[in-house]
């Protein structure tokens, strides 16, 4: 059983980037409120190649790669929303499978966000970064499933931040759900990190921002 999420954060920004509002009024549920299949590199999310990790678009993927040990890095499109439904495939192609891996929600600056992680050996948790520290919300652990394909296979992973409820939902099903008003709005993004072995290496396909 894990009971932290990570012992630090690096953060890679790119020199450019730019937080925009977002408003659409009142769409229906269901509806896209922004999407990226990585084809275009040009799409706003961070480009940083450094000897920690990257962050890039890689061959109509985006590509998280983490080369130190109990480290995580994320990036964003550099957009603002307030309720949220975000779904996402991803897949390990390097690196040990105790790792993490997901998607962030209402991040309003380096240091406050949300996280709903899996590892490539089974666990999932929903988490808050608040200032420097890592905690989960509504566990005192990471939790297994069997819904999570292990090793080198791809998840669908989708996180619902609606109010104060935040959501969970593996290949299709929902495996937690908790309660948290800290973050009401921010900037949506993706997140991989390690534990004792470096290397972890994450393409993400498919990513979707839906009114929920």
């Amino acid at each position: 059983m894990r009971i932290r999420l990570g012992l630090s954060v690096l953060v890679l920004l790119s020199l450019a980037c730019k937080t925009l509002p977002f408003h659409l009024g009142q769409p229906a549920p269901g509806r896209v409120l922004f999407q990226d299949n990585f084809t275009d590199p040009n799409s706003g999310w961070n480009r940083v190649t450094e000897t920690n990790g990257e962050t890039n678009y890689a061959d109509g993927v985006y590509r998280i790669l983490v080369n130190v040990p109990d480290m995580d890095i994320w990036a964003r499109p550099n957009l603002n929303f307030e309720d949220v439904r975000i779904e996402v495939d991803s897949l390990k192609v390097g690196g040990d499978r105790n790792n993490r891996y997901g998607v962030i929600c209402r991040l309003t600056n380096a240091n406050n966000f949300y996280a709903f992680m899996i590892s490539s050996d089974g666990y999932y948790g929903i988490g808050k970064v608040k200032g420097d520290a890592y905690q989960l919300i509504g566990m005192d652990a990471l939790q297994p499933s069997e819904l999570i394909n292990q090793g080198s296979m791809t998840n669908h992973i989708r996180a619902d931040c609606v109010k104060d409820h935040l959501s969970l939902y593996i290949n299709g099903k929902k495996v937690a759900e908790v309660q948290d008003s800290e973050f009401t709005s921010g900037d949506v993004g993706l997140i991989a990190g390690t534990y004792t072995n470096p290397g972890t290496d994450i393409r993400f396909s498919n990513f979707r921002v839906l009114q929920p």
